[in-house]
């Protein structure tokens, strides 16, 4: 029975559900190994629904980071704040890029001269002060915290628009005006950003407010139901990962089996990696072609 039975081409092209073709849901990956990996005379005799279930949201978890095309993207236009909410399901960013008024994107980079702290609140004498706090323990003393921190409201009042406002210092200056010793991240205009981890903001320079920016972030791929499906290039992978996971495991195993799976889940991940990376041959030759040119 073919997999496109159960739908004609006038439900798919009239429905709204489209190239979803590419994808198997995590559903269908556990009810396949079930099958296929595990029963009498095979090397997984017996396990449990939820054990293969939880090896393969792992999987996909950890072949989201680097393997599947995972990348989720946000825009948003900068707030007066300059703060920008993480997203629920962020693991780590990719990119962020503001869009120019052509609707190309323009990348920031993220700056390591500056911070938002905890700031710690103080008196007129410089005296610390404390907040009562009651915790299941009894009450306890704690911190008062000042909002916003100094540096932070220093840094998104900046009004300096020189882009090389922040190395000028730096560099060498010969006697034909050429400079030299210029810093790459902070020698454009686009804008620069760091993220607060604790408090989860993006903080922004006063220069981006009111751009539109776009985040681009990885997840894990299991933040809903819909987005637990593996793109069919990867399928073999995840059951590799499966496979090893169930067998590293157990007590009873012997260890060149459970090494014989790493092996494998190794060698489909990277089958994985290649496939997804989509190169193109044609696309290739033509960036190859513009990098043998000779400029003169």
């Amino acid at each position: 029975m073919g997999l496109l039975d159960s739908q004609n081409q006038n439900q798919y092209y009239s429905g709204g559900d489209y190239g979803g073709y590419q994808f198997t849901t995590l559903d269908n990956i556990i009810s396949a190994f079930m099958i296929s990996y595990v029963g009498e005379s095979k090397l997984i005799t017996k396990v449990n629904r939820t054990d293969v279930q939880f090896h393969a949201m792992r999987a996909i978890q950890e072949l989201s980071y680097d393997v599947f095309r995972s990348v989720k993207t946000q825009e948003i236009e900068i707030p007066p704040t300059l703060k920008m909410i993480l997203p629920q399901d962020y693991i780590n960013y990719v990119k962020l890029v503001r869009v120019d008024s052509n609707g190309i994107e323009r990348i920031l980079y993220p700056t390591g001269k500056t911070s938002n702290p905890f700031a710690i609140e103080q008196d007129a004498d410089g005296v610390y002060q404390y907040n009562d706090m009651v915790e299941p323990w009894g009450e306890e003393d704690t911190l008062s915290e000042q909002i916003p921190s100094d540096t932070w409201t220093k840094y998104k009042d900046q009004t300096d628009a020189d882009v090389y406002a922040d190395d000028t210092s730096d560099l060498d200056v010969d006697l034909h005006g050429r400079r030299y010793g210029l810093d790459p991240q902070y020698s454009q205009s686009n804008g620069t950003f760091f993220i607060d981890y604790n408090r989860g903001y993006i903080h922004f320079g006063s220069t981006l407010v009111g751009e539109t920016i776009i985040l681009k972030y990885i997840s894990d791929g299991l933040g809903t139901d819909d987005e637990m499906v593996v793109h069919k290039f990867a399928e073999e992978a995840v059951y590799k990962w499966i496979a090893y996971g169930v067998l590293s495991t157990r007590s009873n195993i012997p260890e060149y089996i459970v090494q014989r799976f790493k092996k494998e889940k190794f060698a489909e991940t990277r089958k994985a990696k290649i496939r997804l990376s989509n190169i193109k041959m044609e696309e290739f030759t033509q960036v190859l072609k513009g990098m043998g040119k000779q400029i003169k």
